[in-house]
C-alpha cells in the first residue's frame, strides 16, 4: 500500500483551510496544497496529482459533489479518492456521499490534533494506496 502523503484541501472557509494546513501539515507531516472552490480544485487536482482530495461538501458555485462528479469525468483526476468535510452528518447523507463515491465523511468542527490520523485510516481501509 502506498503511504498517504499529498492531501488537496478544498474550502472555501480561509479560516478553516489555515487550521486544517496546520493539521495536515504540521501535526501529520503531509504535503498539503488548498483551494478555495471546486473550478479551482479541477485544475489543481490535474495539475499537482494529489494521493487525496478532502473536499467540502457546501461551497459557493460549484459545490462538492458536482466538483466530485467533475473529477471523474478527467482522466488525470478521475482515479484520485476523495474524502467529503461537513457539518451535515444525518446518517442519509453520509451514505448519499459515500453513494456518489466519497470514500468517508470527515465531520466539521474537526479536531485539528487527530484530523491527519483520521484521514491515514480512512486511507488505510479503503485500499487506495
Amino acid at each position: 500500500m502506498k503511504p498517504l502523503q499529498r492531501i488537496l484541501h478544498v474550502e472555501d472557509d480561509v479560516s478553516i483551510q489555515e487550521v486544517a494546513r496546520v493539521a495536515l501539515e504540521i501535526v501529520g507531516g503531509f504535503e498539503v496544497s488548498s483551494c478555495d472552490n471546486g473550478q479551482a480544485a479541477l485544475s489543481q487536482a490535474a495539475e499537482w496529482q494529489p494521493d487525496l482530495i478532502l473536499l467540502d461538501v457546501m461551497m459557493p458555485g460549484i459545490d462538492g459533489p458536482t466538483t466530485l462528479a467533475k473529477l471523474r469525468e478527467q482522466a488525470s483526476t478521475q482515479a484520485i479518492p476523495v474524502v467529503f468535510m461537513t457539518a451535515k452528518v444525518q446518517p442519509s447523507e453520509i451514505e448519499h456521499y459515500r453513494a456518489i463515491g466519497g470514500l468517508d465523511v470527515v465531520i466539521k468542527p474537526f479536531d485539528p490534533m487527530t484530523l491527519a490520523e483520521q484521514l491515514r485510516e480512512i486511507w488505510e481501509r479503503s485500499d487506495v494506496g
